[in-house]
C-alpha cells in the first residue's frame, strides 16, 4: 500500500468514525420508532455543527454504453466525497438495503459506505459498514 493510501485509508476510517458518532447522537436524542426522513435532517444538522462537510439527496447516474441516464437513484448523503451513507428507519436490514449501498459505493466510486438503521434500540446493532 502506498504512502497516499495509507493516508485515505486513515481519513476514511477517522470519518466514518465520525458519522457514526453524529448517527449515535441523533439515535440517543431522538431514540426509534421515527419516520426515515425525521432521522435524516436530524442527521444533516448534527453533521454540520461537527464541521464535516456533506451532499445530501446526491443524484447518482447509471451508465450505459456511455451513457448517462438519471434512473431516479438518490444517496441519502455522501460525505467528503469519500463515504456514502444511507439511513433507514426498519424493522430489520434486509439483504436488499445492502445491495443498495454497494451498487451506490460502485456507482459513485466512493469506497466506504454506511448503512444506519435508526429503528433500534442500540444503534451499534443497526450499522453495516462496507468497504469496495
Amino acid at each position: 500500500m502506498t504512502e497516499k493510501n495509507d493516508k485515505s485509508v486513515l481519513f476514511e476510517e477517522e470519518l466514518t468514525h465520525q458519522i457514526i458518532g453524529a448517527g449515535i447522537e441523533v439515535h440517543r436524542f431522538l431514540g426509534p420508532g421515527l419516520l426515515e426522513s425525521a432521522y435524516h435532517k436530524c442527521l444533516a444538522h448534527e453533521l454540520t455543527l461537527r464541521g464535516l462537510l456533506f451532499k445530501q439527496e446526491v443524484p447518482i447516474s447509471v451508465i450505459y454504453k456511455n451513457v448517462s441516464l438519471d434512473c431516479g437513484y438518490r444517496a441519502d448523503f455522501i460525505i467528503a466525497e469519500k463515504v456514502v451513507v444511507e439511513i433507514k428507519a426498519v424493522d430489520v436490514i434486509a439483504p436488499v438495503h445492502e445491495a443498495q449501498l454497494l451498487t451506490y459505493l460502485k456507482l459513485t466510486e466512493c469506497r466506504v459506505g454506511l448503512l444506519i438503521n435508526f429503528n433500534v434500540p442500540i444503534l451499534k446493532k443497526g450499522i453495516v459498514r462496507r468497504v469496495l
